[in-house]
């Protein structure tokens, strides 16, 4: 039985580990509804001798905090010497492209999100499969949800568009990785959009009111919302559809939406 060993259990992580149990894979992790616990050594560096594959949904270290770069490579990196290693990256690494398209061939590190575009490049650099991701959603965590609860906003920036991914194709894009060259690789829907159509959509299929059209001064949002909206840029799929042969089982939000509505998508990645 080949052995995945993942950093970080959290909401991504936990399906594509279930997907590769569903495959046939024993499933070793760290994080809070992990197996083991990050500060253990002993039973870390064992594990990782027995892995046929790591992954790391780890974020970076905060600056300014005095916290390591990445620190999953900060104390294990010697023990993932030789090892086939995947990594939970962000297109945030590409900054504001004004947007346009972008592809894994653009500039990175310009943006808000220096730290994650700095573990970025030293995943890169110790061989590993850099999956660059847009927006998340999924079960419990979409605009469904967001509009139900009355935090759904819709903003009155017509050109700003953004890009997301169902957290199954996620697990899908990853499995289909093993064994593929290491390199970053985005897993991006076929339609970027503004937030606005999501929310519109979500309130379509719950039966729910729009919330009012406002500007990013009348939305009244936290500064990490805001900083949401300050890069705008379309994430182009092309290198994850030519070499990994992966296809997005939800194309587009709409797909998406509407899977989830009709209560599909139980952490049971296709």
């Amino acid at each position: 039985m080949p052995r995945l060993f993942i950093f970080g259990l959290g909401y991504t992580a936990s399906v594509i580990a279930t997907l590769f149990a569903a495959r046939g894979w024993e499933v070793i992790s760290t994080g809070r509804e992990g197996t083991l616990s990050f500060e253990d050594e002993g039973s870390v560096r064992l594990a990782l001798a027995d892995a046929d594959h790591v992954l790391s949904s780890v974020p970076p270290g905060r600056e300014g905090r005095g916290e390591p770069l990445d620190p999953v490579l900060e104390r294990y990196g010697d023990a993932l010497r030789g090892k086939p290693l995947s990594y939970l990256s962000s297109t945030g690494v590409y900054g504001d492209a004004g947007g346009a398209w972008v592809d894994e061939s653009a500039p990175t590190g310009t943006g808000r999100r220096t730290a994650r575009a700095e573990a970025d490049a030293a995943w890169l650099a110790v061989g590993a499969r850099a999956y660059r991701l847009p927006g998340i959603y999924g079960p419990g965590r979409s605009m469904l949800e967001r509009v139900a609860e009355g935090r759904a906003h819709r903003i009155d920036l017509p050109d700003q568009v953004f890009s997301r991914v169902h957290v199954e194709d996620i697990a899908a894009g990853v499995f289909a990785g093993i064994g593929a060259p290491g390199g970053a690789y985005n897993l991006a829907d076929d339609l970027p959009c503004p937030q606005n159509r999501l929310v519109e959509e979500a309130c379509r299929l719950t039966g729910l009111p729009l919330p009012p059209l406002q500007t990013l001064e009348q939305a009244n949002l936290s500064p990490m919302a805001r900083a949401f909206y300050a890069e705008n840029r379309r994430v182009a799929n092309g290198k994850a559809r030519r070499v990994l042969g992966w296809r997005p089982r939800y194309p587009t939000y709409v797909e998406g939406l509407a899977a989830l509505a009709r209560g599909e998508g139980d952490h049971q990645p296709g």
